[in-house]
């Protein structure tokens, strides 16, 4: 079955991780500027990040029949030290009408501090400057329902169009919260940690399949490439049938994306 991962970390990953997502149906991957799995020393380094998601990604997915996207920012683990983060914030528009990207993310909270939220709001600042949609990082554990909150009065305070707006990696207790608001809910599937498959698939009973999506998030961790052909097979195990499923790991993910120009498959 076709799926988008709309959520992929492929700096991270291996060709091996490509080719198996092209065997199991993956036709896009979109990838969210994220943390290096250590703190950038310097600016230089972001553009040399920046350059890899735009120009070298997308290359090695093509060869396997993968078309690759992504997005730009820096990440909340990398955004306390405010000086530094709007440093990087000055290349964004460097690299913001390159073709294969999609908007601003994945921007958000970390530890939900003061400085953390003055960049997420610049963040927001240049998407609608420039018009691009927002892909966001929620924090993880026991900070996630009130980093949440902060973040959705933040995007009201901005007046954001909340349908231009994914909040990623939601669970039981801020699925709801989301998507109330209007905005998009991702689901993260993690192994370990956030949504196992059977996790993901009660949210959707309790909240329906309507602006949803289920993501990888895969990389540096314990995280899996094809867990979301892996949800789509378990789907397939509670009685659900082809096209309700395609819907959520393809036809959902790709209504949101089609909001940025770029995004063509």
């Amino acid at each position: 079955m076709k799926y988008i991962e709309p959520h992929g970390h492929m700096v991270s990953r291996t060709t091996d991780d490509y080719q198996k997502m092209a065997m199991a149906g993956c036709e896009a991957i979109c990838e969210p500027a994220f943390w290096a799995g250590y703190d950038r020393a310097s600016v230089d380094g972001f553009y040399d990040y920046f350059s890899q998601l735009t120009e070298y990604e997308p290359a090695r997915a093509a060869k396997f029949g993968i078309a690759h996207f992504c997005w730009l920012c820096i990440n909340p683990k990398e955004s306390e030290d405010a000086g530094f983060a709007r440093e990087v914030l000055s290349l964004i528009p460097e690299f913001i009408d390159k073709p294969s990207v999609l908007g601003i993310g994945e921007i958000g909270l970390n530890k939900n501090t003061k400085n953390e939220l003055a960049i997420f709001e610049e963040h927001v600042d240049i998407a609608k400057r420039y018009d691009q949609p927002i892909l966001i990082h929620t924090p993880h554990l026991e900070d996630k329902l009130k980093g949440t909150k902060l973040i959705i009065d933040a995007l009201k305070n901005a007046n954001v169009d909340p349908s231009r707006v994914v909040i990623d990696h939601v669970e039981e207790h801020t699925a709801g919260l989301v998507l109330d608001e209007g905005f998009w809910a991702g689901m993260t599937l993690y192994p370990e940690s956030k949504c196992t498959p059977a996790r993901a698939i009660d949210i959707l009973e309790n909240y329906g399949m309507e602006n949803i999506w289920m993501n990888s998030a895969c990389d540096w961790g314990i995280s899996d490439p094809l867990a979301v052909a892996k949800t789509a097979l378990e789907m397939g195990k509670r009685k659900y049938d082809k096209q309700t499923i395609e819907r959520i790991v393809y036809e959902n993910p790709k209504r949101f994306l089609e909001q940025c120009p770029n995004f063509k498959i």
